[in-house]
Order: structure tokens, then C-alpha cells, then sequence
């Protein structure tokens, strides 16, 4: 705890119902995109610490994630206890062959909710229940929006691979209506994140989006090779299991036609292979072809870089991320559990190996996850070291309330183990136009080191940027503390060190009766070296 995304969205939701809790803090001040996420959730951070709301909403989403996953697998694999295998496999291959980033079981965020609900949507569309999928993915981008949305075009294309069983398209309009309506409280406020500003600034929101900031989720080029590669050949397995799902399928059907007794019920079929596992491999094969299409326009737009970004900001390759493992662990679960009753030889050996592949990754995971270790959002070195300094801050006695502080560039947690706001950092980027442009303007004048390394363009910390430095930044954002690596030593205020770090008062915001607030009894601070 936390989780890489829990600071990002968490102290978003406590601002959300409790503006005054971090003072003014420029990304919590920043346009909300996920409100219906803040405000069907954040209501109990008005009564629990930060802390027990991120394990209330862990445990939440990851009980809903099972609830729905359950259901979904039961539909596309009907066994007792073939849902944990189908999980496990997913789980497996989603951590392991991810393309772009996407993660659907982790910390509490809107889109764990929204993965319910997609999960909910193919259950449906496995049993061709058309209106409660557009309703499932509707309600989907209610908590995320690209989410749901991706979801329901890849939907489409299911359902224009549907064949004999596609329903009419005028048969769908309540669900496709409902999903609509639902989704408007999400869709609007993301509207608004560009509308009516100037061109030219959305066009340099995008650039920094989507080529400084978020590449690796939203820009094929800078995707790692083996990350393409082991997609590539994940990728490569589920359209094998896919034609072997066609052509069961058929066989099956082609076994009702012959062999089909005069009285057998509409439930008689031959094989325990249920019709819907075409249908879901359909959602997949939209999934990719969206991934296609972003990769082109990635490669197309290699020319046109403002072209390319305003598009590539739509996240193309999230969805694949979670579909081809999905596919690939119920489709294959399928085949096995259907190789069991007709080959059982054969059956028990694809079985014994996909069990031996989740037992390795979740073996390892067993083994690594008990030991206490570094949380996955603290990207700064000496974490013992940080979590002390950050304790200090939290201390009343030591900081008041509503101070402002410079911290370094991945300091994605100070806002989360102290409760005070900072200028800056790499992690929070807000989603309007105007202010992530002003965000990366602000990142590039604090951290941005002219004199560095075109790999390696910023500053290896604040402190080597010098007293009159840190001081102009204070003044210009309004920071009264800076925190900051303990070498080399600065000529500033000193309030507190450790080994790793320490904290300087910046003497041109800082008053002796501003630190002489109520409740602020720290020590007398020392000249640095």
C-alpha cells in the first residue's frame, strides 16, 4: 500500500468530497474526470483514513472482479470450479503478455469497476442477450469511459460476426438507448476536457499526453520489443483456439442436423461447448482489430506528430491488453474441459500443463508478495528513508496545515503519506488541455536540466540545483519547504534530515511567524554545511 495508481485516483476522490484536506495543490485543482468514480466512492473518505478506503475498495473491486468473472466463465465453460483455472490462466497471461501496460485486478481505481461490468456485458454476450450487453457496457463507461467505450465497439463487431443468431438491429435500441444514457455522466465531463480551448493548445496538450508522458501505454513506437513480441505470440494462440472453436462449432452443429432425435429438447446438444464461445471471440477479434488500427495510425503519423497524437490519446491498445488473455483462457479452458469427455488422455495433459503455468506464476508471486517490500507507487530510492521523512511532514507538531511543498520529480506518494500539497510531479498529470499544457511547462521548469543528456534531460535531484535556484522556485510557486536528496548540502533553513533525505525551509516564504503557528513547536533549524 499504495498501489502505482491508488495516490493518483485516492487523493483525487478525498479533494473530490473535501477540497480544503491538501490546501491548493495544482493537480487536485485540476478539471475531474472520473466524477462518477469520486462520487459514488469518495463519500467514505469523509469518515476513514485514506488507508483502511483504498482496502475497503481493494476488497470491493477484487470481490466484484471474482462475482462477475464467475458468472462470465460459467457461461463460456460450464463447470464446477473451472472459474479459478479460467482466472488464474487470465491473470497469468495478463501480467505476463501485456502489450501496452493494462492491468485489471490491482489497487482501487474507476476502471476496476468498469471491468465488472464488461465481464457482466460478455456473460450476456455469450448468451446472446444483445440489450443487456450495450446496458452492461454502457454502465462501464458510467466509471470509464474508454473502458465501456472500446468495449461497445468491439461489441459491434461481435455482433456483425454474429451470423444466423445476430439479432435485428432495431431489436436493440432499449439496451443500446440505456447504455447511452448511462454513460452520458462520464462522456460529458471528458467533452469538456477540450472543448472551447484553443486549438493550438489542445494540440500541445496531445503532443505531451501521449510522446512525453504516457508513450508507453498510448505510443507503439516506444513499446518495448518483447512486449510486441510475446502479445505477437499470445496473440498467435488465440486465433489458433479460435478456429478450433469454429470448427467444434461446427462439427456440433453438424452433428444436431444428422443425429438430433425428433423429441430432443432446445438444451440437446452433443458437446458440453456452449455456442457463445464464437461470439466472445468475436469481442476479441475487435479487440485486435482497434489495436490495428491504433498501430497504423502510430506508423502513418510518424510524419504528422500532431496528427497521430490527437489520436493516439484514446488508448487503442487497452482493451486487447485484457481481451486476448480473456480469450485465451476461456476458449482454451473449453477445449480442455471438452477434450476431457472425448479424449480424455489428451484432455488430462492440457489440463496438468496449464495448471503447472499458473502454479509457477502464482508460485513466484507467493513466494514475493508475504515479504514486506517497497510499494509499487514509491519509485524513490531508500524507501525507509523517504517514509520517515514524509511521517515527519505528517506530523502537525512539525508542519502546519495548508503548506506547500517543492518535492522531487517521482514523488507520487508525498501527497499520500502527508496530507500536504506539493507544486509538481511526473505522476499527476491532470486530463484537461490547459492544464496539462501547463503542467509539462511547470514540470519542465523545475526538473527540466538544459545541460542534460538527451536520454536523460532532467536534474538527478532539486538540491543540485543550488539555494538561489530553489529559492526562485519557492517564490514563483508559492512553496515554503523543499524536500529533497541530503547531498549535496545546502546553504537553506534546515527542519529536518535523514541519512537520504532532508528537508530545507525556504527563507524568502517562510516568516518567523509563519512558523510560529498554533501547534507548531519544531526545533530551531540549523544551517546546512
Amino acid at each position: 500500500m499504495p498501489d502505482v495508481n491508488e495516490p493518483y485516483y485516492l487523493t483525487k476522490t478525498i479533494h473530490f468530497w473535501n477540497p480544503d484536506w491538501f490546501g491548493h495543490d495544482f493537480f487536485l485543482d485540476s478539471a475531474d474526470t472520473h466524477t462518477v468514480f469520486y462520487f459514488t466512492f469518495g463519500w467514505l473518505t469523509l469518515f476513514l483514513s485514506p488507508l483502511i478506503v483504498a482496502w475497503v475498495g481493494r476488497l470491493l473491486t477484487w470481490s466484484l472482479l471474482a462475482w462477475s468473472w464467475r458468472r462470465l466463465s460459467m457461461a463460456v465453460v460450464p463447470g464446477r470450479w473451472w472459474s479459478i483455472l479460467t482466472a488464474a490462466i487470465f491473470l497469468c497471461l495478463l501480467d505476463r503478455c501485456h502489450m501496452a501496460g493494462e492491468w485489471v485486478v490491482g489497487g482501487v481505481e474507476a476502471k476496476g469497476f468498469a471491468y465488472v461490468l464488461v465481464f457482466l456485458g460478455l456473460e450476456n454476450l455469450a448468451k446472446n442477450r444483445w440489450n443487456f450487453v450495450w446496458l452492461c457496457f454502457g454502465a462501464a463507461s458510467l466509471f470509464h469511459v474508454l473502458v465501456g467505450g472500446w468495449s461497445v465497439v468491439a461489441g459491434g463487431f461481435a455482433w456483425m460476426m454474429a451470423g444466423s443468431s445476430r439479432p435485428k438491429f432495431r431489436t436493440m435500441w432499449p439496451g443500446l438507448l440505456a447504455g447511452g444514457l448511462l454513460s452520458l455522466p462520464a462522456l460529458i465531463p471528458s467533452i469538456r476536457l477540450t472543448w472551447g480551448i484553443d486549438a493550438e493548445i489542445v494540440s500541445q496538450a496531445n503532443l505531451v499526453y501521449v510522446f512525453q508522458r504516457l508513450g508507453h501505454h498510448l505510443n507503439p513506437a516506444v513499446f518495448p520489443t518483447w512486449f510486441i513480441t510475446r502479445f505477437s505470440l499470445l496473440s498467435g494462440l488465440w486465433f489458433f483456439i479460435w478456429v478450433t472453436t469454429l470448427r467444434v462449432e461446427k462439427m456440433g452443429t453438424d452433428a444436431i442436423c444428422q443425429n438430433t432425435p425428433d423429441d430432443a429438447s432446445e438444451e440437446y446438444f452433443p458437446t458440453p461447448f456452449p455456442a457463445g464461445g464464437h461470439r466472445l471471440q468475436s469481442f476479441v477479434a475487435g479487440s485486435l482489430i482497434i489495436a490495428a488500427i491504433g498501430a497504423v495510425i502510430g506508423f502513418v503519423g510518424r510524419n504528422d506528430p500532431s496528427w497521430a497524437a490527437g489520436l493516439l490519446r484514446f488508448y487503442w491498445f487497452r482493451l486487447a491488453d485484457v481481451a486476448v488473455p480473456l480469450g485465451v483462457a476461456l476458449g482454451g479452458c473449453s477445449l480442455i474441459l471438452l477434450a476431457l469427455q472425448k479424449r480424455p488422455m489428451v484432455g488430462r495433459r492440457w489440463l496438468a500443463l496449464a495448471i503447472f503455468i499458473v502454479a509457477v506464476h502464482f508460485g513466484n508471486l507467493a513466494v514475493l508478495r508475504p515479504v514486506p517490500g517497497v510499494p509499487r507507487a514509491d519509485r524513490l530510492a531508500h524507501y525507509e528513508c523517504w517514509r520517515h521523512a514524509c511521517e515527519w511532514v505528517a506530523d502537525p507538531q512539525n508542519i502546519p496545515p495548508g503548506v506547500r511543498f517543492l518535492t522531487p520529480k517521482m514523488s507520487q506518494t508525498f501527497k499520500w503519506y502527508t496530507g500536504h500539497s506539493e507544486v509538481i510531479n511526473w505522476k499527476d498529470i491532470p486530463q484537461d488541455a490547459e492544464s496539462i499544457v501547463e503542467w509539462w511547462q511547470i514540470m519542465c521548469d523545475i526538473h527540466h536540466n538544459p545541460d542534460g543528456m538527451p536520454l536523460h534531460p532532467w536534474h538527478r535531484s532539486l538540491a543540485s540545483q543550488g539555494e538561489q535556484r530553489l529559492e526562485e522556485l519557492g517564490t514563483k510557486y508559492g512553496a515554503d519547504y523543499v524536500i529533497t536528496k541530503s547531498r549535496p548540502r545546502l546553504n537553506l533553513p534546515v527542519v529536518y534530515k535523514n541519512p537520504a533525505y532532508i528537508i530545507y525551509r525556504l527563507k524568502n516564504n517562510g516568516s518567523d511567524e509563519k512558523q510560529r503557528r498554533p501547534g507548531h513547536t519544531s526545533a530551531q533549524p540549523q544551517r546546512g554545511d
